[in-house]
């Protein structure tokens, strides 16, 4: 009986779970979006979001906790510089899993993980475009401000009150 435990073990040990998660997380902050199974996505997301939080306070203690996870030089630098300023005022939240169907091998579903602010489709871009658009309860009544019906109206008055 499971009874509490929160972790998917993933069929691996301790060393190479953690190993797993670290390069997973890694590809993740590089490349902003990966394709993996599920399982490994959910286990992701629980283990790079405290790490995104954490990339919101650029401080020396930030970054080496940070490093501690990635073991990446590269993915650090990067989490600080690119990842941590735009997710700046998002409360949480960070990643986003999209299931994509199932692996023709092995039948394993498989999901796309990528961060939220850096993806063009779902974000800004659509809710910019959304702004602009107006809907028209009725559009039979345009108004014309040219003067040819203003004169035209005088006209018929005019004819109608000689």
């Amino acid at each position: 009986m499971r009874h509490g435990n929160s972790i998917n073990h993933l069929g691996r040990k301790y060393g190479h779970r953690s190993a797993l998660l670290s390069n997973l997380a890694t590809s993740l902050i590089i490349n902003k979006r990966i394709v993996t199974t599920v399982a490994k996505a959910k286990e992701l997301r629980k283990f790079v979001e405290p790490i995104i939080t954490r990339s919101k306070d650029n401080s020396t203690n930030s970054r080496r906790v940070a490093f501690s996870y990635l073991k990446d030089k590269s993915a650090a630098k990067e989490l600080f510089d690119v990842v941590g300023p735009a997710v700046a005022n998002r409360p949480g939240g960070y990643v986003r899993i999209i299931k994509s169907g199932f692996r023709p091998g092995d039948n394993a579903e498989m999901a796309y993980i990528e961060l939220v602010d850096f993806n063009d489709v779902y974000s800004k871009g659509t809710s910019a475009d959304a702004k602009k658009k107006t809907r028209r309860s009725r559009g039979s009544k345009k108004v014309e401000t040219t003067s040819t019906p203003e004169t035209d109206n005088s006209d018929v008055v005019n004819a109608t009150e000689e």
